[in-house]
């Protein structure tokens, strides 16, 4: 059986992949050090299936000891789930697409609070939910702006002052009718 493009992204291997090339492309010798805990096998397995599914793509071959070291990027357009792409899911398909979005974040959290010392206030850790009530336009303007304020910053390059944050986003209607 094939995999559907929602399962080759939202594999939590796969994502931690995609998440470290958006701002900038990597070889695996990179990648292994910013995912240390992902062992190399299965590095190079989950690259080769985003390769293989048109997620990534080879942007530079180069000639190292021996052996072609590959740079990779992403495809922005490939790595997206568009609405089209889930429009005739069934219900159950939209729990388990859920499901697998929080098990990537619960991956992330776990590997946070795993580490020796957890300071929430000192490394920024916010869990908030918010209720707002807004008109159609209002809610574009504020989806807009919040596409801005990432894109600001989704750019920027590891560095010596920049830590690693995962930021996650759900945006869910009330149930029901629109008035």
């Amino acid at each position: 059986m094939t995999e559907s493009k929602v399962d080759i992204l939202l594999h939590p291997v796969r994502m931690r992949i995609l998440q470290s090339l958006v701002s900038e492309n990597l070889t695996v010798q990179q990648m292994k050090e910013r995912l240390p805990d992902i062992p190399q096998a299965t590095l190079y397995r989950h690259l080769n299936k985003l390769f293989e599914a048109g997620v990534i793509f080879v942007v530079q071959e180069q000639q190292v000891r021996g052996t072609v070291e590959k740079l990779y990027s992403i495809t922005p357009k490939e790595a997206d789930i568009t609405n089209d792409e889930i429009r005739s899911y069934s219900k159950e398909q939209y729990m388990e697409l859920f499901m697998k979005y929080m098990a990537n974040l619960l991956g992330e959290y776990e590997r946070y609070v795993s580490q020796d010392s957890v300071d929430f206030e000192k490394d920024g850790v916010s869990l908030r939910q918010a209720t707002m009530y807004l008109s159609d336009a209002e809610f574009s303007e504020f989806i807009n702006e919040l596409r801005a304020v990432y894109a600001k910053v989704l750019q920027n390059k590891p560095s010596a002052e920049r830590r690693k944050r995962i930021v996650a986003n759900m945006i869910i209607p009330e149930a029901g009718e629109k008035e």
